[in-house]
């Protein structure tokens, strides 16, 4: 968790340092010293606040279990941005918010927004929930049914987050991407998670 703490906190450092209020720096330090969770999420509804320092903010907050970021990290999840989606799907996995596994399925399984859906399929299988399973499921049958799909990524990591839960719900969809090059190997092995290879 330091690490990717550090790894977030140095990249909005550097988007604070370039903003046109001059005092963005500063503003930056401020949220990244609080232990105040009021002023924290006071930045998330207050207006005209820059992206970077809602971002610190929710991430700050849902790494603290603090629910009142749950709709800012779901916003930040389908970010088209993917650090920020990386950043979101953290600190909504600690979050221990009831509603996330719900939110990160419903992106998961958006068509119109499938360009920004890696995350939230990391997400679900980091998760664990109920939801996970079948989110994926639907998420990977929509991926193979076009041969000539271009989001293959989010179909493999479909595969591997199946492989991961070992659903045996999956094993048909998982039967259907052996015959996909790309995703193969991983469905191989995803069944054998499963004990179906």
């Amino acid at each position: 968790m330091d690490e990717e703490l550090r790894a977030v906190t140095e990249r909005l450092r550097k988007e604070a340092a370039q903003d046109a209020d001059p005092s963005g720096a500063a503003r930056f330090e401020r949220l990244r010293a609080t232990d105040d969770h009021d002023e924290l999420a006071e930045v998330l509804t207050a207006p005209q606040q820059p992206l970077w320092a809602r971002e610190m903010a929710a991430f700050r907050l849902g790494c603290a279990g603090e629910r009142r970021a749950f709709e800012s990290l779901v916003l930040l999840l389908n970010h088209r941005d993917p650090e920020r989606c990386a950043s979101a799907a953290q600190a909504l996995a600690r979050l221990g918010d009831p509603r996330t596994a719900r939110a990160a399925a419903a992106l998961a399984t958006n068509e119109l927004r499938v360009a920004y859906a890696l995350h939230p399929v990391r997400l679900l299988t980091v998760l664990r929930a109920p939801e996970s399973a079948p989110a994926l499921i639907t998420a990977l049958k929509r991926r193979l049914s076009s041969p000539h799909d271009p989001y293959w990524r989010i179909a493999l990591a479909c595969v591997e987050g199946l492989g991961a839960l070992a659903d045996k719900r999956a094993v048909p969809v998982l039967d259907s991407a052996r015959a996909h090059p790309r995703l193969a190997a991983a469905a191989v092995a995803a069944l054998a998670r499963i004990g179906e290879a």
